[in-house]
C-alpha cells in the first residue's frame, strides 16, 4: 500500500474521533438539537471500508453515523452546519445528526430504526443492476441490527437477486444497552450469511488494514456481479448509546479495557514502526484537523436556522 494512501487513512481516522470529541463538547453546551450518538472507538471500520470503494460507489450509514460520511468524503463545514441543524447542512438541518444523507457523495443516508436501512440499501444495488453499471453499495449497521427481520429478509432477496451489495455489522458488542452474549447465542455473527448461500468473514474491527484488505475482496468480489456478502467488525464502543448515556450497565473495568484497544494508535503504532509517520507529522496532524474544526463550527454557528416557510421544501415519499 502507498505510504501516501496510509496517511490518508491515519489522518481520517484522526478526524472522525476529533470532530466526534468536539461534537460531544458542543452538544453538553445546549448548542446542538437532538440526539447524538458517537462512534468514539470505531474509527477503523468506516476508513477501512470507505478507503476500498470509489466515489461513485454508494452507501447506507446509521444513527452512529458520523464516522461512516466523513470516511466517504462529507465536507466538514456542510456536515456540522447539518449536525447544528442549520440552512446550509446537507439536508438543510432537517437531518441533524441522525439522518445525514450526501447524494453528491452516494451516502444515501442514514436510519434511526435499527436495522432500518438495510432494506433501503438494496434500492440502490438493485438500481446498479437495472442500469447495468458496476456500483457497489455498503450498507453499515450494528450487531443488535442482525436479530431483526429486515436484516434475513434483506440478506435472502440480495442473495436470490445477486446484488452488488457489500453488508458490514459493526459489532461493537452492544445493541443499545443490551451486550451481545444476551441476545445472541453466535460468537461470530458472520456465520448468518450461510444461511442465504453468501460469504460471511469476521474480522478485528480494530485494525484499519484488516478491514480494508477484507472488504477490498468483498467489494471486489460485488463489482465483478459476484453478489452480495456479509463482514462483521468487531469493534469497541467507548461511549454511552447516546451522548449522556452514563452507562451504569457497565462496569468501569470493561470501559477501561475496550479503550484500551484504540484503533488510533495501533495504527499510528504500525506507521512509526515502518517510518511511514514520525512524531512531527503526528503534531502537525492534530493542529491541521484542529484548524479545520474550528472553521467548521464557526460555519457552522454562523449559518441561519431554517425557517419554517422551508418545512415542505425537498420532502418526497
Amino acid at each position: 500500500m502507498k505510504k501516501e494512501t496510509l496517511l490518508e487513512m491515519y489522518y481520517m481516522m484522526l478526524k472522525i474521533r476529533r470532530v466526534e470529541e468536539r461534537i460531544l463538547e458542543i452538544f453538553a453546551q445546549g448548542k446542538i438539537p437532538g440526539f447524538i450518538h458517537v462512534s468514539i472507538g470505531q474509527e477503523a471500520v468506516p476508513v477501512g471500508v470507505c478507503s476500498a470503494l470509489r466515489p461513485d460507489d454508494y452507501i447506507s450509514n446509521t444513527h452512529r453515523g458520523h464516522g461512516q460520511a466523513l470516511a466517504k468524503g462529507a465536507d466538514l463545514k456542510r456536515f456540522m452546519a447539518e449536525i447544528y441543524g442549520r440552512k446550509d447542512g446537507y439536508c438543510q438541518g432537517k437531518a441533524g445528526s441522525m439522518h445525514i444523507a450526501c447524494n453528491d457523495l452516494g451516502v444515501i443516508g442514514s436510519n434511526g430504526v435499527v436495522g432500518g436501512g438495510i432494506p433501503i440499501s438494496l434500492g440502490t444495488a438493485f438500481a446498479s443492476l437495472y442500469k447495468g453499471n458496476d456500483r457497489v453499495t455498503v450498507c453499515f449497521f450494528g450487531d443488535g441490527a442482525t436479530n431483526e427481520g429486515t436484516f434475513h429478509e434483506s440478506l435472502n432477496l440480495a442473495a436470490l437477486w445477486n446484488l452488488s451489495i457489500v453488508f458490514c455489522c459493526e459489532n461493537n458488542g452492544w445493541a443499545e444497552f443490551t451486550p451481545q452474549k444476551v441476545h445472541t447465542k453466535l460468537e461470530n455473527l458472520s456465520v448468518r450469511a450461510e444461511s442465504y448461500g453468501i460469504p460471511g468473514v469476521t474480522v478485528d474491527g480494530n485494525d484499519v488494514l484488516k478491514v480494508k484488505e477484507e472488504a477490498e475482496k468483498m467489494i471486489a468480489r460485488a463489482r465483478k456481479g459476484e453478489g452480495p456478502s456479509l463482514l462483521e467488525c468487531k469493534t469497541n464502543r467507548w461511549f454511552g448509546h447516546f451522548a449522556g448515556d452514563a452507562q451504569k450497565y457497565r462496569s468501569a473495568q470493561e470501559i477501561e479495557e475496550v479503550r484500551s484497544f484504540d484503533p488510533i494508535l495501533k495504527f499510528q503504532k504500525i506507521l512509526l514502526e515502518k517510518k511511514n509517520l514520525n512524531p512531527k507529522d503526528i503534531e502537525e496532524t492534530e493542529v491541521k484537523i484542529k484548524s479545520q474544526i474550528d472553521e467548521a463550527v464557526a460555519f457552522a454557528e454562523k449559518s441561519p436556522i431554517p425557517g419554517i416557510e422551508g418545512l415542505l421544501e425537498n420532502i418526497y415519499t
